[in-house]
């Protein structure tokens, strides 16, 4: 399928629960977005991508509160909002989960859960504290041993758990993951996914920022694609194939991905394959078919594809955005 914008699915009031119009932001020359559109409806998970420097950062950074756009309209809840600042953010209902996650990692899952907003009497509510806790993560199917365990005992995906429902006792609508499956296993990853699934479920909207293909197409609704600042194409997750998503995110339509998918068509992976369809140099048998002597030619996963694209200059102005 071609790259083209897609009606956004609506939530039941009719429209987008989040929608940017024409959000541009420059850090000195350098135009870090330049007039980008972006919807989210409520129970819908909207995969934003792109390569480094493609302007990721900065937007989630914009919807965060963090920096102020310098042209564009945020819309929210069907009225136009300015993100002045993080606390602003929070109270519209627009909450953040960045990379890094901000867990203290001497404090246990309910000290975490309500740090900067304890339940308070004459002293702590310790009790209620745990009741809620306890309650919020069995409604997320949280795979946590004890709400008493201290954060640095936990797995990398039971980490992320524990950032993202800390975001739900604020009650938000939109809630943005930056990189929620990063440097995690097999298993961590399958847990993060799931609990996507949940956020969905609870008819919120989920932002996921991720380079991972294979993640985005397993729990996304909508791929939103960003390059060198733009909008690039906005795509049904469940039509979209990876060399869809790779053209757009590098600008070439000619890549790994899209050079394996025509061999397929044409049968030439299977023609005159071992049993294990590799030769003894590390080709596959197809690539040699296909006069493939390069190390473009070799078909890669998925999940290790990355382009560049061919206007590098401009790309480079771009690398000050890390994401």
């Amino acid at each position: 399928m071609t790259a083209e914008s897609l009606p956004s699915p609506h939530g039941p009031s009719g429209g987008p629960l989040l929608s940017l119009r024409g959000i541009s932001k420059s850090f000195g020359a350098v135009a870090a977005l330049t007039d980008v559109d972006l919807d989210v409806s409520a129970g819908q998970v909207v995969a934003l991508v792109g390569d480094n420097g493609a302007g990721k950062s900065t937007l989630v950074k914009v919807l965060s509160g963090v920096h102020q756009p310098d042209a564009g309209t945020v819309g929210f809840d069907h009225g136009t909002v300015s993100i002045s600042s993080p606390a602003a953010a929070q109270r519209l209902g627009i909450a953040t989960v960045f990379q890094d996650l901000a867990l203290c990692e001497n404090l246990n899952v309910v000290e975490n859960l309500f740090l900067g907003r304890e339940l308070r009497g004459l002293r702590l509510d310790e009790v209620t504290m745990e009741v809620r806790s306890r309650a919020l993560l069995g409604e997320l199917s949280a795979k946590i041993p004890s709400v008493r365990v201290p954060v640095a005992a936990l797995s990398g995906g039971q980490r992320q758990t524990v950032a993202i429902a800390r975001t739900l006792l604020g009650d938000p609508k939109v809630i943005i993951l930056d990189e929620p499956t990063a440097a995690l296993g097999v298993a961590q990853t399958a847990e993060v996914l799931n609990l996507i699934e949940r956020l969905r479920e609870r008819g919120l909207g989920v932002i996921m920022v991720s380079h991972n293909m294979a993640d985005v197409r397993a729990v996304a609704d909508t791929v939103a694609v960003l390059r060198l600042g733009r909008n690039n194409g906005v795509f049904d997750a469940a039509e979209a194939t990876a060399a869809d998503l790779v053209a757009a995110i590098t600008g070439a339509t000619d890549n790994v991905v899209s050079r394996r998918a025509g061999r397929e068509r044409a049968g030439d992976d299977r023609a005159g394959r071992g049993t294990d369809g590799w030769d003894s140099d590390g080709r596959t048998v197809s690539d040699r078919h296909a006069g493939g002597g390069n190390a473009d030619d070799l078909a890669f996963d998925d999940r290790a594809v990355s382009g560049r694209a061919a206007d590098s200059g401009t790309e480079a102005a771009h690398k000050g955005d890390a994401s």
